[in-house]
């Protein structure tokens, strides 16, 4: 039986994700608060763009405006349902759809963050699973268009992670993972947690830092104070999740133990990891205009994650005796241009 799939959240990772399955076959409704979005996908369709013009497909999946989608309790239940807003928006976007789930339906936190307690607590833990859209940067730039950001093919890890919340591989699991390989590398994993961590400190280095200073993820590469200023974000977050007993995956191409190294002051470990980061440069975004999605949601004017992602870190950390005092800063930092108190510019973290 052919499931039936809700994307809740048509923007960049929703709007890709789903607009790929939808492409490749598969039965997607996408649901979003953006009435000129959604209306330009039931005209025009949605296109999706990547790094090269044989990438580019126009995707034609169902839709619906958040106010419409109580027309569900009418149609066939939902088997399986990606929550794909922001962290803050976790909650009512799980409410919304939990009451249209399938009896053996389940939800995906398909987000940055660390979102699936949230989600189990409405749901229940036996209807929650993970993905991870580890290496897919995307963004949504105007009504029915989300471009790619990140070159296929760039990197030797999977884009996609997929896992249950206790780690074992289950059939649903598997289907998943299934689904999600039409669009690309996607790996199940058994380790959820510690992929979610290690997520958490990719965003941890570089949303925020993006956010405060208006700079692109290759322009913070290009700048020295920025970039040891990132590493230094990277290895606290580090440190905190080890300590907290996670298996730590790798941090975009780095060594988790090479980060937290570089940012105690090892000088081969730093060497290390801004050799990787210089040999990067240009090779895998679109160009120096591509921003981190904290970056895109400032300049939009938009609420940031910012609690969510350094937030985390910087909490976890005082829970359990290791601090993290850049994140502190740079959270303090990014209130102050989010609030209007100041301009991003990169004179904002040149003194943390």
């Amino acid at each position: 039986m052919e499931k039936r799939i809700a994307v809740i959240g048509a923007g960049a990772i929703g709007g890709y994700t789903g607009g790929q399955l939808a492409h490749n076959g598969f039965d997607v409704t996408l649901i979003d608060p953006w009435p000129e979005h959604i209306e330009t996908i039931r005209r025009d369709g949605l296109a999706l763009e990547g790094m090269t013009q044989e990438e580019f497909v126009c995707a034609r999946p169902k839709t619906m405006h958040l106010t419409e989608a109580q027309g569900l309790a009418k149609q066939k239940p939902i088997d399986i349902a990606m929550v794909a807003v922001k962290s803050y928006d976790t909650e009512w976007a799980t409410r919304l759809i939990a009451q249209y789930l399938a009896p053996d339906g389940y939800v995906v936190s398909l987000q940055n963050c660390m979102n699936e307690e949230r989600i189990a607590g409405i749901v229940g833990w036996d209807k929650t699973v993970g993905a991870i859209p580890a290496l897919l940067g995307a963004e949504l730039y105007a009504p029915g268009r989300v471009r790619r950001t990140a070159a296929r093919g760039a990197s030797p890890y999977e884009v996609y992670r997929v896992g249950e919340v206790h780690g074992r591989i289950t059939k649903r699991l598997e289907e998943l993972t299934a689904m999600i390989a039409t669009i690309d590398t996607v790996k199940a994993t058994t380790n959820l947690w510690g992929e979610r961590w290690s997520k958490l400190c990719v965003n941890g280095m570089a949303n925020g830092v993006a956010a405060a200073t208006g700079m692109s993820g290759n322009e913070m590469n290009r700048d020295e104070k920025i970039r040891r200023l990132s590493i230094r974000l990277a290895g606290e977050g580090v440190r905190v999740g080890q300590a907290l007993g996670y298996q730590l995956e790798h941090i975009r191409m780095h060594e988790p133990e090479t980060l937290a190294r570089a940012m105690e002051g090892d000088r081969a470990a730093l060497d290390e990891i801004e050799t990787q980061i210089m040999a990067s440069l240009n090779s895998n975004t679109r160009s120096d205009l591509a921003r981190p999605s904290m970056g895109q949601d400032m300049y939009k004017g938009r609420r940031t994650e910012i609690d969510f992602i350094n937030g985390v870190i910087a909490a976890k950390g005082a829970e359990i005796g290791v601090p993290a005092p850049t994140h502190m800063k740079l959270i303090a930092a990014v209130k102050e241009v989010e609030y209007g108190k100041r301009a991003a510019a990169p004179e904002n973290l040149h003194g943390i």
